[in-house]
């Protein structure tokens, strides 16, 4: 199978999130998206690890789009992420946000809502 049709079956919104429009003018969520697309093809081989990455980190940006509290949580959460010389970048920056999105995910499954009808 080609390499392009491989990867974009571990990542199925790949094409909503590539194509998503943002507000102009909103320069971190282009430099997410280009993040996510530099990442999702950087590699010749995937390995088991890799693929399970490329399928949380198509999941959290799926969520970014779609739910507005996650997207300010992701820009909040990436602003207080520190960052070492040495350190890999694109993967640091790809694991804050799978564990922003674990952590949000956590949180939101045990909020309950209740609204009150008058």
């Amino acid at each position: 199978m080609d390499k392009n049709k491989l990867i974009i079956s571990y990542a199925p919104n790949f094409y909503r999130i590539v194509n998503f429009e943002y507000y102009e003018g909103d320069v971190f969520s282009e430099k997410l998206l280009k993040i996510y697309e530099k990442f999702i093809f950087i590699k010749d081989e995937l390995s088991n690890e890799d693929i399970i990455r490329i399928k949380k980190l198509d999941e959290a940006l799926a969520k970014y789009i779609d739910d507005y509290n996650f997207r300010k949580e992701v820009k909040n959460g990436l602003l207080r992420v520190k960052l070492e010389k040495d350190e890999n970048l694109l993967n640091n920056l790809i694991n804050s946000i799978i564990g922003i999105f674990e952590k949000y995910e956590e949180g939101s499954t045990r909020k309950i809502y209740v609204s009150r009808f008058i």
